[in-house]
């Protein structure tokens, strides 16, 4: 069962507590509008919680598998190892792009993503180093990346599909499957950090497979909206 936050942590004022102080109004609402947005409210400070309690046991795993294969990679500036794709940094996140070669252009899905990704790369660099990998020659990544308009993405050819194969880029069938990789170098070490594991296996019944919290800003702002994200849009790449 979920802990209520508050308990687990006594210095945190309990949400219900937190509402009596929000002093926010809306102009013409009424009194039914004030009491469901107040108890609204106060689920939101409660996930808001969660949220933060879900990041502390996620930066509290022990230490992943270490990190051993033949791993190659082409990116703009020629070929590099798995080292190479850390830069200056000790975290690396790594994409893997369903953009392999049977494809004809890359999934929509991924692509939303990452041009949502391609806004912040520049900001989360200054943290981490940020890799987006996928099975396609680099000189076709590189030509949907001038035709998309991105700019600070760095993508990678995996050279010898072992990466991809390795850390749950490819499907059973042998097809293209996104994956979420976060690895790290300490005390000489590469290993893994933590993966997303969130799919078909551990989706709820009517839902896509999706992660929490979820990768996409676009479903984050639809949520918030009267339509929500629905069952039967998805982005697309042209419109």
């Amino acid at each position: 069962m979920t802990q209520n936050p508050s308990l687990m942590n006594p210095t945190l004022v309990p949400a219900a507590e937190l509402v009596k102080r929000n002093n926010a109004k809306q102009p013409n609402e009424s009194a039914e509008y004030r009491r469901a947005r107040n108890e609204l409210l106060r689920e939101e400070i409660e996930l808001r919680r969660h949220i933060e309690r879900v990041a502390e046991l996620r930066r509290a795993l022990p230490p992943g598998g270490e990190v051993i294969g033949d791993y190659r990679f082409q990116g703009e500036n020629g070929p590099t190892d798995f080292a190479g794709l850390f830069g200056d940094k000790q975290t690396l996140v790594v994409y893997s792009y369903m953009f392999g070669p049977q494809r004809e252009r890359p999934c929509p899905m991924c692509t939303s993503l990452l041009s949502a990704w391609e806004g912040e790369a520049r900001d989360m660099e200054q943290r981490i180093a940020l890799a987006v990998v996928a099975r396609s020659p680099i000189e076709r990544l590189l030509a949907f990346k001038r035709e998309r308009g991105w700019r600070h993405l760095k993508l990678y050819t995996d050279l010898n599909g072992n990466f991809t194969r390795d850390y749950d880029g490819i499907a059973e069938d042998g097809g293209d499957t996104p994956a979420f990789n976060v690895f790290t170098r300490r005390d000489g070490k590469t290993r893994l950090f933590w993966a997303a594991e969130m799919g078909d296996e551990t989706s709820d019944p009517g839902q896509d497979p999706r992660g929490a919290p979820d990768p996409m800003p676009i479903w984050t702002v639809l949520d918030m909206t009267p339509e929500g994200r629905g069952t039967n849009w998805y982005p697309k790449l042209d419109y």
